[in-house]
């Protein structure tokens, strides 16, 4: 017989309160994770799935000149609201900031499938990265809340499946819908998803203790908070695109950023109940682990970029094909973040497969680095195999090591504070990547003494044709030696998380939530 669900508490926890929470069932915690999945689904889904729709909706909105501010909006505020949610769920519990988060995400879907103007658009797509914050980062916590750090692997293949899904199946269904219907069906499905995790999500997260502690919202922290993130994402987005690095735009912004991050630091000290607690980063384990994750994801997201310009660019495949090239590497981190879940349950620690992720990564990315035209796509489809797995061990046990490590009133601040610098290390790989590709290309080209030409004169077939054989071959050599570069400064910043992570503290996995 299930055990009955553990009674609501009122007093507030101590540091120690993890020993003083219910053992929570097999089936119990299934329903939480089943109850949550779907909102994860939702958010992780979304943040792809738009991308094979953003030409058609430019063009159906007449807005190609500000098309990028279509998935900007969604990660800035999303980032932004991440960590002022996680903390706010710490005092009122994962529930309550759930299911209006579920009602603002599924509201502004409407809003998103029903706009008529690209400004209107760009408004609902804010908004509803904020409710996609609060479906992110209350799942995370949620599990954190009835799973133990060391039983995490027991319940991994959920998680991990949902991640393959919104990984491989998002650009794909995205791009069949705003073929097949119209962009905007792919807003509309999201209100009956939204209706059923609403449902799903608000029965089971019953089950979890609302601790009822009092707190007082840091407003001033907030938005300090939140000035240093859109600043900060802002300058790695528009830098050397729109604007230059130099620019007074891009100075200004990364002025306010640092500004804004400093005068956080001494409102936290101030504040009685701060946004991000310093007892966090005085913590070396939580630190060294959100700086692990970031770095992980800065490599990963770089990767995702520069893998499809690869086998587009490089081995002359088309966009289908090369989209289907990449997914050992997407399928292999799902895969590799089942397994480390496993193995933490029987090891009972993290550290381990964090440095095993990092280690394989590396090696990984340092094959890819020496990848050329001629290159067997064996060799390079295991090569994106290691990889993946590598990410695939890292990212989920970074998470653990971070949750295992915060006090229990703690845990939304800390998860909150691990997704937001993951998603702004992103943010800085991808355009790392970017920038570097950039760069090197083009400094090939004067060694080699031809004319700067932009990438996309080398896409197509007719390609070699247009640029002449000449032109064309000392392009393609430049762009696999800036490849080359690219793939290895990913390999350098693994490099440096490998020795972040040398000196984090080694502690045992926790075995209650």
């Amino acid at each position: 017989m299930e055990a009955p669900p553990p009674a609501p508490e009122t007093a507030e926890p101590d540091a120690n309160a993890a020993e003083e929470l219910p053992n929570f069932t097999h089936r119990q915690i299934r329903q939480v994770i089943i109850g949550v999945l779907l909102c994860l689904l939702l958010s992780a889904i979304d943040q792809t799935v738009v991308v094979p729709a953003v030409p058609s909706i430019a063009a159906d909105l007449d807005g190609f000149g500000h098309l990028s501010w279509i998935v900007s909006a969604y990660l800035l505020t999303s980032t932004a609201a991440t960590p002022i949610l996680g903390k706010l769920s710490d005092a009122y519990g994962r529930r309550n900031i759930l299911m209006p988060s579920i009602v603002l995400f599924t509201i502004a879907s409407l809003l998103c499938a029903v706009s008529q103007t690209l400004t209107q658009l760009i408004a609902a797509r804010a908004l509803q990265g904020i409710g996609g914050a609060g479906l992110m980062a209350m799942t995370q916590a949620a599990i954190a809340d009835v799973v133990s750090p060391r039983e995490r692997g027991r319940y991994q293949a959920y998680m991990a499946g949902t991640w393959a899904v919104a990984s491989i199946a998002g650009p794909v269904l995205g791009g069949w819908v705003t073929d097949h219907l119209s962009w905007r069906w792919i807003f509309w499905i999201n209100l009956p998803i939204g209706v059923i995790a609403y449902a799903l999500s608000s029965s089971a997260l019953r089950l979890l203790v609302v601790r009822g502690r009092k707190s007082r919202i840091d407003y001033p922290g907030a938005a300090l908070l939140s000035s240093a993130i859109v600043s900060g994402l802002l300058v790695v987005s528009w830098g050397g695109g729109e604007y230059g690095w130099g620019s007074p735009v891009i100075l200004g912004l990364g002025a306010l950023c640092v500004v804004s991050m400093l005068v956080l630091r001494v409102q936290a000290r101030r504040s009685p109940d701060p946004l991000l607690p310093p007892r966090l980063f005085a913590n070396g384990v939580f630190t060294r682990g959100v700086l692990v994750a970031s770095l992980v994801s800065s490599s990963m997201f770089g990767a995702t970029f520069l893998l499809p310009l690869f086998f587009q660019l490089v081995r002359g495949a088309d966009a289908s094909d090369a989209g289907g090239m990449i997914v050992p590497y997407l399928g292999a981190t799902c895969l590799g973040a089942y397994a480390s879940g496993q193995l933490a349950r029987r090891i009972g620690r993290a550290k381990l497969m964090i440095q095993c992720g990092l280690a394989v990564c590396i090696l990984g990315f340092v094959v890819l680095s020496m990848a050329g035209p001629a290159t067997s796509l064996w060799v390079i489809a295991g090569a994106m195999t290691v990889m993946g797995i590598g990410v695939g061990f890292c990212q989920p046990s970074t998470m653990v090591a971070v949750q295992n490590a915060v006090e229990r009133r703690d845990l939304g601040a800390g998860t909150g504070a691990l997704l937001v610098l993951r998603s702004m290390g992103g943010a800085v790989g991808s355009t790392m990547a970017g920038t570097i590709l950039s760069a090197r290309f083009a400094t090939g080209l004067a060694a080699r003494g031809q004319p700067l030409i932009d990438l996309g004169a080398m896409h197509g077939p007719q390609s070699e044709h247009e640029l002449g054989p000449a032109v064309f071959d000392a392009a393609q050599a430049s762009l696999t030696q800036a490849l080359h570069w690219s793939f290895g400064a990913c390999a350098l910043v693994v490099v440096v998380a490998f020795v972040l992570c040398w000196g984090m503290e080694d502690l045992k996995l926790r075995s209650r939530p």
